[in-house]
């Protein structure tokens, strides 16, 4: 009886404590979520933006962040120890075309948009800037860069390249021009078809990476450490170039398709 007294004290004594613990904080249990929230770190806006807010900011960080893209394209490729799925396509069309792979990838970046139609997506000013940037900065790094290196050397370009490649993909998803041709697709059959995004770029990527080592393509353990460690630095390196839209900056509601972006990781 004497135990069964002592342990009620004893709870009862706990509650009170985290009552005061809570009414530390202003507005009680209010209070409680707003320091649970500053703990918690939200997840940046990612929601289209219209091109006329801000040109002279966003408009050089796309193009940036898109060349830079590009260009860690053809670095990964320049290493030869596996490229990530899209690449690994274009390689493989490239063994069988008399195209370039910057050209390639905006031809296929074209073809793909063609797949918005009945998806009812919309491009927008960076998805055309995906296609062309793309394909011409990925063309001149390839140009640029030495051929035939040795292992250490392509190890470094392997690791310099996932790196370069989660910080562009950071610098122009950051901008918030819109999604480019592939990630539209991925959102796109989403909505259409009612799965996860996650699944269907999982789906999409597994049928591309397949299409592409079977025309030739190179898979090895960059394409699996890409997979690894792309999104880990990009998200890492988002929260740096993100834009705030003028509504976000003068600390007003944040709309639900900020906090819920469609989803622009991958160009």
């Amino acid at each position: 009886m004497e135990q069964d007294r002592t342990e009620r004290h004893e709870r009862h004594r706990r509650h009170r404590g985290e009552e005061r613990v809570v009414g530390a904080v202003p507005g009680g249990s209010t209070g409680s979520a707003r320091l649970m929230s500053r703990t918690r770190q939200s997840p940046p806006p990612l929601a289209y933006v219209p091109v006329g807010e801000g040109p002279l900011r966003r408009l050089p960080q796309l193009l940036v962040g898109l060349a830079l893209y590009g260009f860690s394209l053809s670095v990964l490729v320049r290493a030869s120890l596996g490229v990530n799925p899209w690449s690994v396509l274009y390689e493989g069309l490239e063994h069988h075309t008399s195209l370039s792979f910057g050209m390639i990838s905006a031809v296929i970046g074209v073809l793909v948009l063609l797949l918005w139609i009945p998806l009812k997506q919309r491009p927008t000013l960076g998805t055309v800037a995906n296609i062309v940037v793309l394909a011409c900065s990925s063309d001149l790094g390839l140009r640029l860069l030495p051929q035939h290196l040795g292992l250490p050397a392509r190890a470094g370009l392997l690791v310099g390249g996932i790196v370069l490649n989660g910080l562009s993909v950071a610098v122009y998803v950051g901008a918030r021009f819109g999604p480019g041709p592939r990630d539209g697709l991925m959102t796109g059959a989403s909505a259409v078809t009612g799965r996860s995004i996650r699944l269907v770029r999982t789906l999409i990527e597994i049928a591309v990476l397949v299409a592409g080592r079977l025309l030739g393509g190179s898979v090895g353990v960059g394409t699996v450490l890409y997979a690894l460690a792309v999104g880990p630095v990009t998200q890492f390196f988002l929260p740096w170039f993100v834009y705030r839209s003028a509504a976000g900056r003068g600390g007003g509601t944040v709309l639900p398709e900020e906090r819920n972006p469609a989803g622009m990781i991958k160009a």
